[in-house]
């Protein structure tokens, strides 16, 4: 049986906000009518991946930041943004690998959780194949990857209609201390770290990427084709 193919677009460094854009415009592609939409039976969607330019706070649907917090963190020079996803406050910012499935679930022959489940079994297989072990994912609220009581990876999601948005975010090489100024997904008393800090070497976005890839389609059981163009 032939697998469903998943559109692979890599932005390299960007903006949030246009990774934002971009994930819109293929929300609304997903969303079209079959008449108008040039997909075939067999895309699923596309796979979306970054590495933000700059830091970033993003609050979910169930908030997370006051309106004070957002003036204080502005003040630090970093950018805020209200998102559709699920969860509470979390940090974007250079040295993370940011992957944002927008994926029609049908065409995959999953569900909402089974696909956050998928997002958390790649993570911990991106944390096997870079040689570190111990990584796992934990029920809700703890969401995500966790080493110990160190989130890795913070995972939100949103899904209307079927078709996926947002994802996960991996630490690779971070900078930690911009957690500091949250309680990152409202979780008291847990803490974050990076690939960089668990290896004690530093590891970079592009690194990471192949050994994602390979993961993703282990998990997700679909061929990935690349986008010449993010658009």
């Amino acid at each position: 049986m032939r697998q469903p193919a998943v559109r692979l677009v890599w932005m390299g460094r960007v903006s949030y906000a246009e990774l934002l854009a971009l994930q819109d415009r293929w929300l609304r592609r997903l969303q079209a009518e079959p008449s108008t939409e040039a997909l075939s039976g067999t895309d699923a969607g596309a796979l979306l991946l970054c590495e933000p330019t700059g830091p970033v706070y993003t609050a979910g649907l169930r908030g997370g930041l006051t309106p004070e917090e957002t003036t204080r963190l502005r003040a630090l020079g970093a950018e805020v943004h209200a998102t559709g996803r699920g969860g509470l406050a979390t940090f974007h910012g250079p040295g993370q690998l940011l992957c944002h499935p927008v994926l029609d679930l049908r065409r995959l022959g999953l569900r909402l959780r089974t696909h956050v489940a998928a997002l958390e079994a790649c993570a911990v297989r991106l944390c096997e194949l870079q040689g570190l072990q111990g990584a796992r994912a934990r029920s809700p609220p703890y969401t995500g990857v966790w080493l110990g009581e160190r989130k890795i990876c913070a995972i939100g999601v949103r899904c209307g209609r079927h078709i996926t948005s947002h994802g996960q975010a991996l630490n690779c090489s971070t900078d930690l201390t911009w957690f500091e100024h949250i309680v990152p997904c409202g979780l008291v008393g847990t803490g974050v770290t990076s690939l960089s800090k668990e290896l004690q070497r530093h590891v970079t976005v592009d690194e990471v990427i192949p050994s994602f890839l390979e993961a993703f389609k282990e998990t997700y059981k679909c061929t990935l084709i690349s986008e010449d163009s993010p658009n």
